[in-house]
Order: C-alpha cells, then sequence, then structure tokens
C-alpha cells in the first residue's frame, strides 16, 4: 500500500458541488479489522444526507461518505483470522467507502457470491443489510403474508421485492412511472401502484391490508400507512424524504393492536452488524450463489464524478444501484 490515497471529502455541508477530491493517509488496521483497497463504493441516500449536513458519522468513523464498498483485503489486524490479505470482499462500512482503501471490523465483511462481479457486490452490503434488519428481523415478515414497500424502484426498494418475494411473501410496491413500475412486477411485484394516479390505501385495502409495511418516505404517508394497516399490522419505518413529524391518532394503533417501529443501520453497535451479516450470511447469500436474487444496477461513475452520482441519485430518476468505479 502507499501512504496516501484519493478520496472524496465534504468540503462543508451543502449540495453535490462540495464533494471535492482531496488526498487522505491510508488507514492502518486495528484489532477486529481490515483495510480494503475498494474497487467499487456504493452510493446511497445516507450519504447525501451526509453531504448536506443531516447526518453525522458516529464520533469513530471516518467523516469521509461511504457506507459500502467492494475490493480486496490488503490488511488484516490482531485478532482477524476469517480472512486474509487477497481475499475479495463486500462490506458494511461505518464511512469512508468514497476512497481507495478503507478501514472497516472485519465482521462486517462477506465473500462475494458466485459468478458476481465487484461492481455487483459493492451494490449489497447497505441494502441487504438493512432489508434483512428491518423487514425480516424486525418486521418479522412470513410467507403469505401482504407486503408493501414504498419507493419500490431504489435500491432498498429493488431488493425488498426481491427477498420477499423469494420467501413466500406478496409483495405490493409504489412507484412514480410506468417504467419503474414495469421493473417492481419484473422482480417479484404482485402489484406495482403508479403513486401519481393510484392511491395504495385503496389498492392494499382491497386486498385486506397490509401485513407489512417498508417504508422511507414518512411526512404525509405515516396515517397513510397506518390505515393501510391490517388489524395486527407492522409498520417499520427506516427513512423520512418527506420529513420525520406528523400529526397521528395512536387509537387506531391500540385499537387494531398495530405495531410502530424502525431502525437507522448506522448507529447500531459493531456487534448488532456483525449478526445481522451472519445471518444474511447464512439465510441470503446463499440465494445470491444461486441467482435467485440479485442486485439492480442503474448506473456507475468514476471517482472523482461523485457530486454527479449523487446530482443522479437525488433526481430520483434512477431504477436500482449506483456506484463509483474507484480502481
Amino acid at each position: 500500500m502507499t501512504q496516501t490515497m484519493r478520496a472524496i471529502e465534504i468540503t462543508q455541508p451543502g449540495g453535490p458541488d462540495v464533494l471535492q477530491v482531496t488526498e487522505r493517509p491510508v488507514p492502518m488496521p486495528g484489532a477486529g479489522e481490515v483495510v480494503i483497497r475498494i474497487a467499487y463504493a456504493g452510493v446511497n441516500r445516507p450519504d447525501a444526507l451526509q453531504r448536506a449536513g443531516a447526518y453525522a458519522p458516529p464520533p469513530t468513523a471516518s467523516d469521509l461518505p461511504g457506507l459500502e464498498a467492494s475490493g480486496t483485503i490488503v490488511a488484516v489486524g490482531p485478532g482477524v483470522d476469517e480472512w486474509a490479505e487477497g481475499d475479495d470482499v463486500c462490506a458494511l462500512l461505518p464511512g469512508g467507502g468514497y476512497a481507495e482503501y478503507v478501514l472497516t471490523p472485519a465482521a462486517h465483511c462477506l465473500p462475494v457470491p458466485k459468478g458476481m462481479d465487484l461492481k455487483r457486490a459493492a451494490c449489497l452490503p447497505e441494502t441487504f443489510f438493512t432489508v434483512w434488519s428491518n423487514v425480516f428481523q424486525r418486521g418479522g415478515l412470513q410467507a403469505g403474508e401482504r407486503f408493501l414497500v414504498h419507493g419500490g424502484s431504489s435500491g432498498i426498494g429493488t431488493t425488498a421485492i426481491q427477498l420477499a418475494n423469494v420467501f413466500g411473501a406478496r409483495v405490493f410496491t409504489t412507484a412514480g412511472s410506468e417504467e419503474k413500475c414495469a421493473a417492481c412486477l419484473d422482480l417479484g411485484a404482485e402489484r406495482a401502484i403508479n403513486y401519481r394516479e393510484e392511491d395504495f390505501v385503496d389498492v392494499l385495502r382491497a386486498e385486506g391490508g397490509a401485513n407489512l409495511i417498508l417504508d422511507m418516505v414518512g411526512g404525509p404517508y405515516i396515517p397513510r400507512n397506518i390505515k393501510t394497516l391490517s388489524d395486527d399490522g407492522r409498520l417499520v419505518q427506516i427513512a423520512f424524504l418527506s420529513g420525520p413529524k406528523v400529526e397521528l391518532n395512536f387509537a387506531q394503533i391500540m385499537t387494531r393492536r398495530l405495531t410502530v417501529t424502525g431502525s437507522t443501520l448506522r448507529p447500531q453497535s459493531d456487534l448488532a452488524k456483525a449478526r445481522i451479516a451472519a445471518d444474511l450470511r447464512e439465510k441470503v447469500w446463499p440465494l445470491l450463489d444461486a441467482r435467485r436474487v440479485a442486485p439492480v444496477m442503474d448506473s456507475e461513475f468514476a471517482l472523482e464524478e461523485a457530486a454527479a452520482a449523487h446530482t443522479r441519485m437525488e433526481s430520483s430518476g434512477h431504477i436500482g444501484k449506483i456506484v463509483l468505479k474507484v480502481s
């Protein structure tokens, strides 16, 4: 390894133009950590929130954006025995993915699925950790249940549709165009609702209500989600693109025995993330190896084009994942 690396830093809170190329020292691993030479880094909504000054990294994390990447391990710290230098991995990161090298706990790395290239592998960690922990571990989705995921054409949405479908749920989703709805149907959704033309509340209530909803919109969607749920239904909130504050009648939650919960991934402990990784490796990675599920790719940008990648993501015109090519 060299002593310095190219990286993209946030020069100040603001729009995509505040993402600028810089040089940083290459990190060195401590106990239980590895250093990865990054091939590709995933681009995600939390990166844009951090860039805008609305999502501060944990105190011990890199200030550079980037929460997932793929590449080759080039250094291992004391106590790491499950990985070795030269191993290709994809990994959930505490930050720092917009760079040539990154430091992460070894327990947050996963093998590149069989037959998958590093570009597609970079699309896996953030979305698969998020969907698995919220839809299956927290939300308890079961075969035969009616599952509604908002934003079905997003990285989270395309992953949630595929996993819910392969585990036997009836999948409903919302999207903002006929093209996006068609993509969701191709991935296994039973019904894709163009929210510009139909009311998802009416569609789901006609089916008996949703047993589980995964929502990243928030704002006015929250009371509508509550109305959409069947008795004993669960709402899992993972983001608030339209804001976190809303007036809500909690009597509905009590009388219909509803569960409202949610989580964010980055602030969770290293141990909690390691447990999610272990669960994914056991229950989901065989599906990736068998190509029963796969990441959906939208576009690729060079590392130096991180601002353009953020512009693409914030336009909401993408279907699936956006990546940065690092090396």
